[in-house]
């Protein structure tokens, strides 16, 4: 039994340097790539409904592809479809199975749908959406190529690029509604990180930071880097439920949303003008190798975040 301790704890410490060597292989120039593929004015705005978003979503699940990801439980393909609304939609799903913990979960998400095309007006007319949320879906992708060259993943991760978000966390939600929540461990979304943060260079806020000790975690894990996790900065606007983090962390998983967002100043945010010149690439990359080694505690089965309990009346509106 000591033998079998003491193997495990040089194997996780093995993991854990292998991953801080290969934090720096997320590069600059794959998520300059995805950004301006995803934020694209061929993607028209990535409404739900529209050639735009369907264009969106042969896009991500061609990079699934590439990475060698598999579809998730009983679906043939990396789509989930679905009707909400009247309007087919579906979310684009792609599993890197885990080894010794296969059969636990852990979701990496954003959200690939926008705001789409003014119907009238001169000028740019396209709600490109490039920091909402194609920064966050791009995150996803490079992640998935991240964890899939790592292969180290002790849990089964979950990319997922959730549709309807705009709509009112649609996508999300109808994951949400016929998965076993015991064996999901934790979610980590991702949603606007484009930007510097209102703590400054080189940081980033959790949503809903206290309802778990997931935050603890990523914090404790980043202590010898120069990045930092700080709370969310705007706890009167809910930003907690606000985001597909909300639709896992109502079924008690710890979900939560990475984001460097300044929205109390930010004049882009669902304008025409949320375009990719007006992010900086660099900022996308770092707060990605942030996430990643940050993570890396709980995709390894080493950290297992406490679960959410909600208040009554909190969480979904009926």
């Amino acid at each position: 039994m000591r033998i079998t301790f003491l193997t495990t704890v040089i194997l996780l410490c093995a993991q854990w340097t292998n991953a801080q060597i290969k934090n720096s292989d997320i590069k600059t120039e794959a998520v300059k790539k995805h950004l301006y593929n995803l934020a694209s004015d061929a993607m028209e705005g990535r409404k739900v409904g529209t050639l735009g978003i369907e264009k969106a979503a042969q896009y991500i699940e061609s990079e699934f592809e590439k990475i060698g990801l598999i579809p998730f439980e009983n679906l043939t393909t990396f789509r989930q479809n679905f009707i909400a609304k009247g309007i087919n939609m579906y979310n684009i799903i792609g599993v890197l199975e885990g080894k010794s913990k296969k059969d636990e979960y852990v979701v990496i998400s954003a959200h690939y749908d926008h705001l789409g095309k003014k119907s009238e007006g001169k000028g740019d007319l396209i709600y490109n959406g490039a920091d909402d949320d194609a920064s966050g879906t791009t995150a996803v992708l490079t992640l998935a190529q991240y964890f899939k060259e790592l292969g180290n993943n002790e849990r089964s991760l979950v990319f997922i690029a959730f549709t309807g978000e705009e709509m009112g966390l649609l996508g999300s939600r109808h994951f949400g509604k016929d998965i076993d929540a015991s064996k999901f461990i934790a979610g980590i979304n991702i949603e606007m990180i484009g930007k510097t943060s209102t703590y400054g260079p080189k940081t980033a806020w959790l949503s809903g930071f206290e309802r778990s000790d997931f935050g603890i975690i990523i914090q404790k894990n980043l202590e010898k880097t120069a990045y930092r996790l700080f709370p969310d900065p705007y706890p009167n606007l809910q930003l907690f439920f606000r985001s597909d983090n909300a639709s896992l962390a109502e079924l008690g998983i710890p979900s939560h949303t990475f984001s460097t967002g300044p929205i109390d100043v930010d004049i882009h945010y669902h304008q025409v003008t949320d375009e990719p010149q007006t992010l900086d690439m660099e900022v996308i990359a770092e707060t990605i190798r942030a996430i990643a080694l940050g993570t890396q505690s709980i995709i390894i089965g080493k950290d297992t975040p406490t679960r959410v309990v909600l208040k009554k009346g909190e969480g979904r509106e009926n």
